[in-house]
């Protein structure tokens, strides 16, 4: 079969870019409306990328060999911030290596030991949140998750580092999260050369990866393998030829760590608290759940369908083709990018009955499939820190319905917009609470 590309919109990439950018899903529902599961889009500076929303194509996708399809090449948008080291931009044998050094600090006891430390940071975040007045809680999960990424992945210690590197990471994350922050390197280090606020935000850059390379030599000088953190981990894993992880290395996949498991987090927890305040029955349910204390179905079953209703990241790690390759019984070229919509698949009303309503239950009814719930994306390349994310909107929840009661803090429902790779509220999911009073126990 000859090679070509499913039909899609016929405006100028540059017009596509527009659309694609300021109403994201809106775009992407039209285009599916217009041309079916699978479309092709163009971008620009970038490959034609062909949306995919076809569970059967996506396992075709998920399961490709890693020499066909590049997921790491097809996320090079990413290098400025993460590095060339990142196992996100890696493929094929790098790619498997690096993934099965990482893995093991985020399964089994090390997420138990994780899991006191989120613990404390979530309680005394929401002990600080102002009582009976509206405010951003997207700000405040920001500041959370920001915490977690320095103290649970990073290792850093309360004291002026730690104060330090969280004000530079604040500030670059704010850029990173701005349209121009998705330029490529090169472009962003020709247009750094200007002056102005880009070469402030490459010297603050330059200033936070001398802190960390200074914290990562400092760790092996120490005890750095022996303490409960990711970079411990990270520190005492050995390549297949005995050698430790570089330096570069290390700073790569922290790196990798932040912008995996902060703005996404983050977001997805302004999410669940936009939503809950506004679906009364799922907040009763989920409190007398969490108050009870004999499992958490139901809590997992909330964030699942928060993750399928507001996906953060609307799309899987894109695949560039790197050889003629058929899926879905369409033979597509190299050099174009294969990309499961996580949006689309999880707002199809074949796969999911009533797919804009906010019901937990259905995930109760039916755990959720590999090919059809998909936030983490899927396969070899699913996120290596899935579980890590879990576990800590699990902690965030508890730690909040535990000690106040939701209200929504303004009129209007959120809407999506577009922060760079991720979709988060609006405006910023407005929230008031007020003191839980519990009701004391019959004597």
């Amino acid at each position: 079969m000859q090679p070509s590309l499913p039909p899609g919109p016929r405006a100028p990439s540059v017009i596509q870019g527009l659309g694609w950018w300021t109403r994201p899903i809106a775009y992407m529902e039209r285009c599916r409306a217009q041309y079916g599961k699978r479309f092709t889009i163009r971008l620009p500076l970038l490959p034609p990328s062909i949306m995919l929303s076809d569970p059967a194509d996506i396992k075709e996708v998920f399961q490709a060999p890693p020499e066909v399809l590049h997921p790491g090449e097809g996320a090079k948008v990413l290098e400025p911030v993460v590095g060339p080291h990142s196992v996100i931009l890696l493929d094929e044998k790098p790619h498997l290596e690096q993934r099965k050094l990482m893995l093991p600090a985020f399964h089994g006891e090390k997420m138990q030991e994780l899991e006191g430390l989120v613990t404390q940071i979530a309680e005394r975040e929401v002990d600080s949140w102002p009582r009976d007045r509206a405010f951003p809680v997207h700000e405040k999960m920001q500041k959370l998750t920001l915490e977690v990424v320095l103290r649970a992945i990073f290792g850093v210690d309360e004291g002026e580092r730690l104060d330090t590197m969280r004000d530079q990471l604040t500030q670059l994350a704010a850029f990173a999260t701005r349209p121009e922050g998705m330029l490529p390197g090169p472009v962003q280090d020709q247009i750094r050369r200007l002056g102005g606020k880009w070469a402030y935000y490459g010297e603050l850059s330059d200033r936070f990866n001398e802190s960390l390379y200074e914290l990562i030599r400092e760790r092996r000088t120490t005890d750095g393998e022996d303490r409960p953190d990711v970079m411990a981990m990270f520190l005492a894993a050995r390549h297949e030829d005995g050698s430790p992880m570089s330096d570069d290395e290390l700073r790569d996949e922290l790196m990798t760590m932040m912008v995996a498991g902060h703005e996404t987090t983050a977001s997805q927890l302004a999410w669940i608290f936009a939503i809950l305040p506004r679906e009364p029955r799922v907040l009763a349910t989920l409190t007398q759940e969490l108050d009870a204390g004999d499992g958490d179905d139901y809590l997992t079953a909330v964030i699942n369908e928060t993750m399928r209703r507001r996906p953060v990241l609307q799309n899987a790690e894109p695949r560039l083709t790197k050889q003629e390759v058929t899926i879905g019984g369409w033979t597509y070229p190299e050099n174009v990018s294969l990309v499961a919509s996580a949006y689309l698949v999880h707002h199809d009303p074949g796969i999911y009955r009533d797919p804009y309503s906010f019901r937990p239950e259905r995930f109760l009814e039916e755990p959720p499939g590999t090919y059809t719930l998909i936030p983490f994306g899927g396969g070899r390349r699913r996120c290596i820190g899935a579980s890590f994310a879990i576990m800590e909107m699990k902690v965030v929840l508890r730690a909040v319905l535990s000690r106040v009661e939701l209200h929504a803090g303004a009129e209007r429902g959120e809407v999506a917009k577009r922060r760079n790779i991720t979709m988060s509220p609006r405006r910023g999911s407005p929230l008031r609470v007020t003191e839980r009073v519990r009701e004391p126990l019959a004597a």
